[in-house]
């Protein structure tokens, strides 16, 4: 499989000068695209395709006032054309909104270069328009014998650098466990298994938030367009950085942990983007990143062979008794232990994921067929392979209420 491995890089000062126009010249070709198809589309109704785009900067490169064009690789320039009809593809086919204009004053630049933009021998890798190889940190090695076919170079909003290198790789097999875990999500615990253990959630924003809302105001308090303003924003960036280094990571060893130790994971089909509505969770909620670790979940578990399960999202787990199935009436959210009428007291979280494990394994033991297939899931698993609203442990139907 290909596989991206990032490394931070300290360019010369002349090895940022080249790149900074890359970025730029990257930004103005996307927009100047963009901003034709969307003129061609408004007045003629026709699209433009790559290989329109493609002939026009060829124009464009003849132009006295866009000469600087021919000073950068014109290879990241033809990669920007290729993502604006990526962008423009999902966007026909309903995956995604209009494409936008890149700001200047965006988070994130970047330039990608294909095989023939860089050289990458004996360990140094050297883009096209420099004389000299890049001063990266190689934190892990290439795998051996790598031969990569894409170089995307970035810089993020604290001045961080970097360097992500596509190549293809082999991933070491996992012993093949037998366990199965249910994961429930929340706010208190990150997680919470099937097994009655609650990951905490480390609250990454909220332990730096003081830091970050003194760096704001800061930054609040400084003149527009001032370099001092310039500043304010960069100690802004690194705060947030920071937060989503730490929470990354966090991460990363959490999902690979949970694949690494079970065979088949069991999660819920959360709607994030609907529940970041409510003004009173949407911090925690985001802070939590629970689509980020589900994405996670979901590749790792195709690296090692692992089945990850995602059941619907209105099953009822956290109301659902795991020891007799019956269905507690007006359990409010801010109850966290209830006693079942079969005598058995609950704590919320691990009955909610004890509930989720016996309705994926269900699932997987049913196969297609469970109900009428819908959509695709991101697992790569048709809808009507997951689990049908309202299932039980034994197979049951059970009302469509959480």
């Amino acid at each position: 499989m290909k596989r991206a491995f990032k490394y931070r890089f300290y360019p010369t000062p002349a090895q940022a000068a080249e790149l900074s126009r890359t970025f730029g010249c990257v930004r103005l070709v996307y927009n100047r695209a963009l901003a034709e198809r969307t003129a061609a589309w408004f007045t003629e109704q026709r699209r433009v395709n790559y290989n329109e785009s493609s002939a026009a900067l060829t124009q464009w490169k003849n132009d006295p006032g866009l000469a600087f064009l021919n000073e950068v690789s014109s290879v990241p320039l033809q990669q920007g054309l290729r993502h604006l009809q990526t962008a423009f593809r999902n966007f026909f086919d309903k995956r995604a909104k209009y494409p936008r204009f890149k700001s200047r004053k965006r988070s994130k630049a970047s330039a990608e270069y294909t095989r023939s933009a860089f050289r990458y021998r004996d360990g140094q890798l050297t883009l096209a328009k420099m004389p000299g190889p890049l001063d990266i940190v190689w934190s892990r090695p290439l795998p051996e014998g790598a031969a990569p076919s894409t170089v995307t170079v970035s810089r993020d909003a604290a001045g961080r650098w970097h360097v992500s290198i596509l190549c293809e790789d082999t991933v070491g097999t996992a012993p093949a466990p037998s366990d199965a875990v249910g994961v429930d999500a929340g706010i208190t615990s990150l997680v919470t298994l099937s097994t009655g253990e609650k990951v905490a959630n480390p609250g990454h924003e909220r332990r730096d938030r003081a830091r970050l809302a003194r760096a704001q105001r800061e930054l609040s308090r400084k003149a527009e367009g001032s370099a001092n303003r310039d500043k304010a924003r960069h100690r802004v960036a690194r705060v947030h950085a920071r937060i989503t280094d730490r929470r990354k990571d966090f991460l990363h060893k959490l999902s690979t942990r949970l694949v690494r130790e079970n065979q088949v994971v069991v999660i819920e089909d959360l709607t994030v983007r609907t529940m970041v509505k409510n003004g009173r969770l949407a911090r925690a909620i985001s802070d939590a990143a629970w689509s980020q670790l589900r994405s996670m979940l979901e590749y790792k578990a195709a690296w090692y062979g692992r089945e990850l399960v995602v059941i619907d999202r209105f099953f009822p787990s956290s109301k659902l008794c795991s020891a007799c199935g019956a269905l507690a009436e007006g359990l409010a959210p801010d109850v966290r232990e209830w006693t079942c009428s079969c005598g058995v007291t609950h704590d919320r979280d691990i009955n909610a994921a004890i509930n989720i494990k016996a309705a994926g394994l269900a699932a997987s033991a049913w196969g297609a067929g469970v109900r009428p297939q819908r959509e695709s899931s991101r697992t790569g698993q048709s809808v009507s392979k997951q689990e049908g609203r309202g299932a039980t442990r034994d197979g049951a139907r059970a009302p469509n209420r959480r």
